[in-house]
């Protein structure tokens, strides 16, 4: 826990500010684009349809796939970023995934549809997770909750202006003889592969490695984040620590929930608008933002209310709760313009939940333990991930109607909010765990304090 005194450190605060001014910029602009990238295809829904005669049901499979091969790369991705560093992995996973994206233009039908989407899942692995591991490198655990709600802020604006940059890039139908799709996909991958340079510049690994920071502020960031246990430079010996506990396996399962609705949600939202009744690609886009919008404010707003909370537990409880109105209420209402604004409500609950989501995990690993533990919670999500889309995908061709999505995101917010008195218990036991742990080291030091004072006086 950082004491007040560490948050009025005034060299710390200046360190602290030049920081945000400069390496989060970076990561949110990376990060942007991941999410551009990821998420667009669904822009290309209907016109795949048309053009290779992809069904609604094949094209779930195929947006979900993505997050298979990027889920099961995180953890051994993570670690060699831990080996590495985060400046040099994270520019080579903008390189390949920038590369890749470039490839979808090459779709011909459902199979190659698969087979690029998993390669572009392996080509990302790793990104957020090292993200969240600088966090943990950079940043005093009271200020985690604020950093990651602004890192989260690059994909929720990336789904307020990415629906209407990919809509104006599907215009391009016919230019050179190619499809729109296959343009948004040229451009928005050139793009990645340009940031991806600058990065290998721009991004320090760590304090130490920053030149907009003198010796002192890099010293002061560095204490104030907390030094990684010793014991834990290794992931072998410490699987428990890293995969094992009981709130880490309990978050991996809340995160892997949230990122059914959250994901299933941002792949179909433009059908669902399509079907109120939109027809242009623009249009569709610019009303798509409204999900971004409701994100933006969720995650600048959510961790400001949350800060300082001792109920984290019951924080993400009502988050679910918020979701399971909205979602409700969107079935019961008929009206296009209520519809519009009960997801962007919707939006602000379930994308405001993951900065605080992130905090909680954060301040009780450190080390390669964190490098190890976020990565596999960030696995477990990610196959939600994949499980979103198929599910929406599935339910929609069952039904017809692109928002029978809605009683999955109803689904998954009783069982979250059935988690919560879980979760709750094992952070309490993880909190008394690690001060336990803080008391016998502190009483193992005393002896050896006792020696250096007798020596010291004995000469």
């Amino acid at each position: 826990m950082t004491t007040p005194a560490l948050r009025t450190d005034p060299v710390h605060a200046r360190a602290t500010r030049k920081t945000m001014l400069k390496l989060i910029p970076l990561l949110c602009l990376i990060y942007f684009m991941s999410y551009i990238d990821r998420t667009n295809v669904s822009m290309a829904k209907t016109q795949f349809e048309t053009d290779i005669g992809l069904s609604a049901a094949a094209y779930g499979l195929g947006a979900g796939i993505f997050f298979i091969s990027y889920a099961f790369l995180e953890i051994p991705s993570n670690l060699i970023m831990y080996k590495v560093g985060p400046r040099a992995w994270i520019t080579r996973i903008a390189l390949t995934w920038g590369a890749v994206t470039v490839l979808m233009m090459f779709v011909q039908g459902e199979y190659s549809f698969y087979i690029l989407r998993f390669i572009l899942g392996a080509a990302e692995a790793g990104l957020f997770p090292a993200m969240a591991y600088m966090v943990t490198v950079w940043f005093a655990q009271h200020q985690r909750a604020s950093v990651m709600g602004y890192i989260y802020l690059a994909p929720t604006i990336a789904l307020i202006i990415g629906g209407p940059l990919g809509g104006a890039l599907m215009e391009m139908d016919d230019i050179a003889g190619l499809h729109g799709w296959q343009w948004m996909f040229i451009v928005e991958g050139l793009i990645t592969m340009a940031i991806g340079a600058l990065l290998w510049f721009k991004l320090p690994s760590k304090p130490t490695d920053a030149k907009w920071l003198t010796a002192e502020e890099a010293s002061s960031m560095i204490s104030h984040a907390g030094v990684p246990d010793e014991s834990d430079k290794h992931i072998r010996g410490n699987l428990g620590k890293a995969f094992g506990r009981p709130f880490i396996v309990l978050l991996a399962f809340v995160y892997f929930l949230n990122q059914i609705s959250s994901v299933g949600l941002v792949f179909n939202i433009p059908s669902i608008i399509e079907s109120m009744d939109v027809s242009t690609p623009f249009v569709i886009g610019l009303i798509s933002g409204s999900v971004g919008i409701g994100a933006t404010i969720g995650v600048l707003i959510m961790p400001r209310l949350f800060r300082g909370s001792q109920r984290e537990a019951a924080w993400l409880g009502a988050m679910a709760l918020g979701t399971l109105i909205t979602a409700a209420a969107y079935m019961l209402i008929d009206s296009a313009p209520i519809r519009v604004l009960l997801i962007l409500i919707g939006a602000i609950f379930i994308f405001g939940t993951l900065p605080l989501f992130w905090s909680v995990a954060m301040a009780r690993m450190s080390g390669v333990v964190a490098a190890a533990g976020l990565a596999f919670i960030n696995t477990i999500g990610l196959i939600g991930g994949f499980v979103g889309p198929y599910l929406f995908g599935i339910a929609e061709t069952k039904t017809g109607d692109p928002a029978t999505g809605f009683v999955i995101v109803i689904a998954v917010s009783v069982i979250s909010m059935a988690l919560v008195p879980f979760l709750a218990r094992a952070l309490k036991s993880e909190d008394r765990a690690r001060k336990l742990r803080e008391e016998q080291n502190l009483q193992a030091q005393l002896p050896e304090q006792v020696l250096d004072v007798q020596a010291t006086e004995g000469r």
